[in-house]
């Protein structure tokens, strides 16, 4: 039985249809259901908040509500590789783990580079203090890998069945707003990011809710939070799927020696391909990682993996000459740790 095999098919349409794109209205569930009606899925306000109180409950969904970009609220955040011996693996991956500032932790599938982890802070200038104390604790050397440029960041995992393009976007839908160019969150913003960053009341009014905890008026949630999406500070608002729960199990980190006058042509390339969820431009390391070039690909088994990443590699070849040495491919075979990037210290120490 696959993994996906008691997701029905509106169940279905609303994970395809709602990974982005859900109004930002004080009674969001009426036009998201009347949309989903346009495309032949008969379903009610009522019965579709029902359908996503259910997908989130039993853990289909990791949360419903805005995306935050953390990158735009505030602090930074890197990846970094490093090699742990096997007869020593557990022990540094204890040691690393144990920073608070490490994030996510995964064990992947390379000849010397086996361990990767996100380090994220409120002080962009901690990043070298963390990985100075992992390297003395481990006596490892730790290769940092901060994005330079991001071509596309969309994670979306779309199911057979109705809406399989996920193309329904009622992100239009609600107040007008003009984006800022305020680096800086005002204490009102921090407090509103803090509150929605583990997603949206599942409620018939989640925004309403959300002022109600804060004590302000729903209005000024709404302007808000479409504003934040406006200015990248949120890169979507819709349902979170849990990708590993609809069967997208296999997790491949393609990196590539792409020419560098060559970037600014590959990189949207590379990005427009619909099943690559994450593309960035990182530094080398010289005689140690030969590679400026990432693309994140998911699957629902390895030969549909495969098949995308041979895809990636047939982009590539239009525009070069790709050698056996001048990619890889590495596979997630262990999540280490995996408890976030803690927006709210970032966005506490980017408040005016």
């Amino acid at each position: 039985m696959s993994e996906t095999a008691g997701i029905d098919r509106i169940d279905r349409a609303v994970i395809n249809a709602y990974q982005g794109g859900f109004p930002v209205v004080e009674a969001p569930f009426e036009p998201a259901a009347a949309a989903l009606r346009d495309r032949g899925v008969e379903i009610t306000a009522a019965e579709l908040l029902e359908r996503v109180r259910a997908l989130d409950e039993e853990g289909t969904l990791t949360r419903f509500g805005a995306l935050i970009n953390a990158a735009e609220i505030g602090g930074a955040a890197t990846l970094v590789a490093m090699h742990a011996p096997e007869d020593r693996f557990e022990e540094i991956a204890e040691a690393v783990n144990a920073h608070r500032e490490v994030a996510h932790n995964y064990r992947r599938e390379h000849p010397h580079l086996n361990m990767w982890f996100v380090v994220s802070v409120a002080d962009p200038d901690a990043v070298e203090r963390v990985l100075g104390e992992i390297e003395a604790e481990t006596g490892q050397e730790t290769y940092n890998l901060p994005k330079r440029r991001e071509f596309r960041v969309e994670a979306k995992f779309l199911l057979e069945g109705p809406i399989s393009e996920g193309d329904v976007d009622l992100s239009a839908l609600g107040p007008a707003v003009e984006p800022t160019d305020r680096g800086t969150l005002t204490p009102a913003e921090r407090d509103l990011v803090v509150e929605i960053q583990g997603g949206l009341p599942v409620s018939a009014t989640p925004y309403a809710d959300v002022a109600d905890a804060l004590g302000v008026d729903t209005g000024w949630v709404l302007e808000t939070i479409k504003r934040f999406d406006a200015e990248g500070k949120v890169r979507r608002v819709g349902v979170i799927p849990n990708h590993y729960a609809l069967g997208y199990t296999e997790n491949g980190m393609t990196v590539w020696d792409v020419p560098d006058e060559l970037l600014d042509t590959v990189g949207p390339k590379v990005a427009a391909l619909g099943f690559v969820t994450h593309c960035y431009e990182r530094p080398r390391h010289e005689g140690v990682w030969p590679y400026n070039f990432f693309a994140m690909t998911h699957g629902r088994s390895e030969a549909e993996s495969d098949r995308r990443i041979r895809r990636v590699k047939s982009v590539m070849e239009e525009y070069w000459d790709v050698g056996a040495d001048d990619w890889d491919s590495l596979f997630s075979t262990e999540i280490l740790k995996k408890t976030g990037i803690r927006v709210d210290e970032r966005a506490a120490a980017n408040t005016e």
